[in-house]
């Protein structure tokens, strides 16, 4: 237990009825979860609001109520804080009563639209393999050393956030990786933690649902970097136009990377096949396992965080030359058939656009290129159209289908990315609302030695509609289609 004056150590208060120096048992901002001698914090969320449930928490046990708002009847003997943001108010109490467990370690949090899960998950790698001791938060999983945690966003809230880096001190874990989205900027779960480095891989359409303007997605993520200490780092690609604009107003040590840009480092795409590619990375040539541009990129971030970090850097090119593609990123099946079949995440115009650049690199010429793609629900609908367009113009043959349609019509969403698609490429392209059945025709359509794109849930284990989700993966599912094919 902690006294609620050291939790509110840092809060903005506007005004505080009650004492603060009673002890406090936990942090809630679910009332269906308060106990006896918690604080209930009432955050505006996009679905409900938490003022609504003040009196529920103080029936529930709750000794203090943290809010913008004070409710028009104070009841005796809880303790009343105002503030004028309650998500930042969370987050700075979640990291003072666990004890400020960022200070304890070297945290680099990621951010940018494509890229973040690739390569936090390999630095954690790359550390790993290297002897340390590592935590990992990321969309796929939280690390705590060797120990797994399921996640459901690519950052979590500010109690969970903080609750594991705890751990990761408990653990004696040296160095974490972290991804860090907008809407987690935004929403200042991130608030009151301290960074030893930031990267910033790329920007592109995404998130135009929840931002409205492109403006505002940039300067959401700029945030991460004007936070940053002196004594911190900034790591931003400068062959996006957005990556200067990053270290504007940073106090960090500013540190660019490149492929075609001048940079800090720079990288050359030497060999470009299927089963990898050869780079040259200040003077020395490295064979990576993962292929493509993009994850050149992905590879060069992740040399020069490491190298940032201290690590020295013919051991980090020896390190990266083990590393193994991550889960739903580029993730290939050959069947007996020479067919290969694609699983990969991408769910953004540019992402899509990346990958299927790479597999038309990477293609001889006679391959017929079958991607099947389709877009989430309840999210940016204006890329939509765009992707649809990337998807029939780049491909022999692409199936729209279902992605996670969670509260909207499948029907509908297949029409908006139909929109994008050119006259000439009508005749390309099938509409395939079942996500299952669209993958076993896109197996049926292909021939030996074609390719098959499945995009858009990569690592995902489930599809989701209306509320409920069903047991669905991409790459297991092509997997057996396309084994069953070759019998």
């Amino acid at each position: 237990m902690k006294l609620l004056k050291d939790i509110l150590y840092g809060v903005s208060l506007s005004a505080v009825s009650g004492s603060t120096t009673i002890l406090i048992n936990a942090i809630c901002f679910d009332s269906r979860k308060v106990g006896l001698d918690d604080v209930f914090i009432a955050i505006r969320g996009t679905q409900t609001d938490g003022h609504q449930y003040i009196a529920k928490a103080i029936d529930s046990g709750a000794n203090a109520i943290v809010c913008e708002e004070l409710p028009e009847q104070l009841i005796n003997g809880v303790t009343y804080a105002q503030v004028d943001n309650g998500n930042k108010a969370l987050a700075i109490m979640a990291s003072n009563f666990y004890d400020n467990p960022s200070k304890n370690l070297k945290l680099v949090g990621i951010t940018g639209t494509n890229g973040k899960t690739t390569i936090s998950s390999l630095l954690y790698e790359l550390f790993k393999k290297a002897g340390y001791k590592v935590g990992l938060i990321s969309t796929i999983k939280i690390m705590v050393d060797a120990q797994k945690y399921n996640t459901s966003h690519t950052t979590p809230d500010a109690l969970t956030i903080n609750r594991h880096l705890s751990l990761m001190n408990e653990a004696g874990v040296e160095f974490c990786f972290m991804e860090v989205s907008s809407h987690g900027i935004a929403q200042k779960r991130t608030e009151g933690l301290v960074f030893t480095g930031a990267i910033f891989t790329n920007l592109s359409h995404d998130h135009l649902d929840y931002h409205k303007t492109f403006a505002e997605y940039r300067d959401t993520k700029k945030e991460l970097f004007d936070g940053l200490s002196k004594s911190a780092f900034a790591l931003t690609n400068v062959d996006d136009k957005n990556g200067l604009v990053m270290l504007q107003n940073t106090k960090a040590r500013k540190n660019t990377y490149a492929l075609k840009s001048y940079a800090d480092y720079r990288a050359q795409v030497l060999e470009n096949q299927f089963n990898g590619q050869l780079l040259k990375i200040d003077d020395n040539e490295l064979w990576t396992k993962l292929i493509g541009h993009f994850n050149a990129y992905n590879i060069l971030a992740i040399y020069a965080t490491a190298d940032l970090l201290g690590l020295e850097k013919l051991e980090i090119l020896r390190l990266l030359s083990e590393l193994e593609n991550v889960d739903g990123r580029f993730q290939y099946y050959i069947s007996k058939k020479k067919i290969t079949a694609i699983v990969d995440y991408a769910h953004t115009p540019d992402a899509l656009k990346n990958v299927l650049d790479t597999i038309n690199t990477l293609r001889t010429g006679n391959e017929n290129v079958i991607t099947v793609v389709g877009c989430g629900g309840d999210r940016d609908s204006s890329k939509r159209p765009v992707m649809g367009h990337i998807a029939s113009e780049l491909s022999t043959k692409a199936i729209f289908t279902s992605d996670n349609p969670r509260t909207e019509s499948p029907t509908v969403i297949i029409e908006e990315m139909e929109a994008g698609v050119e006259a000439q490429n009508v005749k390309k392209i099938l509409s395939i609302e079942n996500r299952k059945q669209a993958i076993k025709t896109a197996c049926q359509l292909a021939l030996d030695n074609d390719i098959i794109l499945v995009a858009g849930k990569g690592h995902e284990t489930y599809q989701e509609t209306n509320g409920k989700r069903v047991d669905f993966d991409d790459f297991k599912i092509v997997k057996e289609i396309l084994s069953e094919l070759d019998k």
